[in-house]
């Protein structure tokens, strides 16, 4: 017979047992530790508990309702663990290993003209944009373009959250990828800020 800890992550309760709460909480503390200096950490551990979320939600059903500590060892070797990543260099080889998950196809609301279609089709395929754009208004021309474009604009969905953004660019949705996305896009907002500024 074992305790079990009533534990909430990404807004959802999960019941874990002694061993899987007290792994969990040492690894999400290294996390907290990793990102401590960051001024978006809550944002970041925000997406990483929601992450971690939706991993405990694909192990437990009707036969299963707490979590063990096989299910947290499974997780955490899924979103890495923070030794890992403190001082990787962004190498060209780790760069391609960091886009190791599999893509999924979602509009793009960040880098959108329309409705997003043709940059979430451009990140799926590994394209620019601009390409996917300028099919777009060829198959226009031709009469076919407009219903296509309506049709994926109704038909795929619009990347909302962090790990959707990643698997649509085809990254591992882990702790090093959610933090690194929240640095660029930190970054991101800052230089679009001093050219509005300036």
């Amino acid at each position: 017979m074992k305790k079990t800890f009533s534990v909430n992550l990404g807004s959802q309760v999960y019941n874990m047992d002694e061993d899987a709460y007290l792994i969990m909480k040492a690894y999400l503390d290294r996390i907290e530790g990793y990102f401590y200096d960051q001024k978006e950490q809550e944002d970041i551990m925000n997406d990483i508990e929601m992450r971690i979320s939706e991993l405990f939600s694909e192990r437990l059903g009707i036969s299963k309702q707490v979590i063990t500590r096989r299910d947290v060892d499974e997780v955490i070797a899924i979103m890495g663990d923070p030794h890992e990543i403190i001082g990787e260099e962004e190498s060209p080889r780790a760069a391609q290993e960091k886009r190791t998950g599999p893509r999924r196809i979602f509009r793009d609301p960040e880098d959108r003209m329309i409705g997003g279609v043709c940059s979430g089709l451009g990140a799926y395929m590994g394209i620019d944009p601009v390409i996917m754009r300028i099919l777009f208004v060829l198959f226009l021309i031709f009469g076919i373009g407009f219903l296509v474009y309506i049709i994926l604009w109704i038909v795929v969905p619009e990347a909302r959250t962090t790990a959707q953004k990643l698997e649509m660019r085809g990254d591992s949705v882990n702790a090093s990828n959610i933090g690194n996305f929240f640095k660029d896009e930190f970054e991101s907002v800052k230089k679009s800020f001093r050219r509005k500024k300036n």
